[in-house]
């Protein structure tokens, strides 16, 4: 498979660096994505599948900048959206409306 193949996402084999392998506490937003998605998948609504889905489909520039756990998060609006859970737009309405009480 030749690199224009892959996805922006399929980084596997790139040149990086090493992997700080450091242990860190999580911040309590990420504690509270990584709960929503553990409730999701418990009520059937959110797979492993459908989360990995959901990162691999953050353009290019997204993918690069966000962190983990924010990936997550877009992944989660993206496939809430998608599936009807949610209201399109409502999750983007939200962030907008906690980000001007800033």
């Amino acid at each position: 498979m030749s690199e224009t193949d892959r996805g922006h996402h399929d980084i596997g084999g790139d040149p990086a660096g090493p992997v700080p392998r450091a242990e860190h506490a999580l911040a309590p937003w990420e504690k509270e994505v990584d709960a929503i998605r553990t409730v999701l998948g418990r009520k059937g609504l959110m797979s492993a599948d459908k989360l990995r889905l959901g990162i691999e489909q953050l353009p290019a520039e997204d993918y690069r900048r966000l962190s983990y756990y924010e990936r997550w998060l877009a992944s989660i609006a993206w496939t809430m959206e998608k599936d009807g859970i949610i209201p399109p737009g409502s999750f983007a309405a939200r962030v907008a409306a906690l980000e001007a009480k800033r």
